[in-house]
């Protein structure tokens, strides 16, 4: 999807810690449409883990 591409391509990986890069991997193996949803805020997460890199990839 065009759009998780040009989002995740300003996130700043060397920047994250190990957590929040743990958090990215468990995030990328969601399939592209549920990302996006929880990307644009259409679709929340139970995942308290995933809400910082969440918005990192919303303000990205």
């Amino acid at each position: 999807m065009l759009e998780l591409d040009l989002v995740l391509g300003r996130l700043d990986l060397a920047g994250l810690d190990t957590e929040q890069k743990d958090a990215l991997r468990e995030l990328l193996d969601l399939p592209d449409n549920d990302l996006w949803d929880l990307i644009q805020g259409r679709a929340r997460s139970d995942n308290a883990r995933l809400a910082p890199v969440l918005a990192l990839l919303r303000a990205a």
